[in-house]
């Protein structure tokens, strides 16, 4: 069987930490039997959620949200993927912006009269870029480790990494806070922290395989 992975990077920019780290992420992978894709909302419109209920009754193929943007396209890749990797920097104590805004458009999957429950037994899996040790990584984690739960998907864990909630990853020198200008992609210098990453989707992996059975 062929296992497909879906990463969404909630960064807004291109070719950053984030973008680096889902990348990262995805070599440590077996050759044989893995697709993966990784989804920029850097480069995607994606609208927040106007709560019109238009997913409860009005859903037909190819349209399951009242919302003209780059959302279908992504629900479209959501469906057909085993594994669902939800990637954000940490700006705020909390998963960015554009990542919450797709995660509140994720309702088609709970309300959809076409669509509901599709994500159930899906495999989740949470990834996190920060500035500073503790400047807001397992709450980003919970917010994506809510997300799983509430469409009923299977959060991945792994104690072998920094944090078994999810992929933690600095982008400051040991999460100092401290700048500087010569470094742009500063998870280069977390190897913990992209170990973490390749550890958990090894894990992802062998959850999606025993889901299969």
């Amino acid at each position: 069987m062929t296992y497909k992975i879906l990463g969404i990077s909630g960064s807004p920019v291109k070719k950053g930490n984030v973008e680096t780290l889902l990348n990262r992420a995805m070599e440590g992978l077996p050759a044989k039997n893995i697709e993966h894709d990784i989804v920029h909302l850097s480069g995607l419109k994606v609208r927040d959620c106007i709560h019109c209920n238009f997913c409860l009754t009005k859903q037909t193929p190819g349209k399951y949200c009242a919302i003209k943007d780059d959302g279908q396209a992504i629900y479209e890749k959501a469906e057909t993927a085993d594994i669902i990797v939800l990637a954000s920097p940490v700006y705020f104590m909390r998963t960015s912006a554009r990542m919450a805004a797709l995660i509140d458009r994720f309702r088609v999957f709970v309300f959809g009269n076409l669509t509901a429950g599709h994500m159930k037994n899906k495999i989740g899996v949470s990834m996190a870029a920060a500035w500073l040790r503790h400047g807001g990584v397992e709450t980003t984690h919970l917010t994506h480790t809510l997300t799983f739960l509430g469409l009923e998907m299977i959060p991945a864990s792994v104690h072998q990494g920094v944090s078994p909630l999810g992929a933690s990853v600095l982008t400051s020198i040991n999460g100092s806070g401290n700048f500087d200008p010569a470094v742009s992609l500063g998870i280069e210098n977390d190897e913990l922290g992209l170990q973490s990453a390749r550890l958990i989707m090894r894990r992802a992996l062998d959850l999606a395989k025993l889901m299969n059975k």
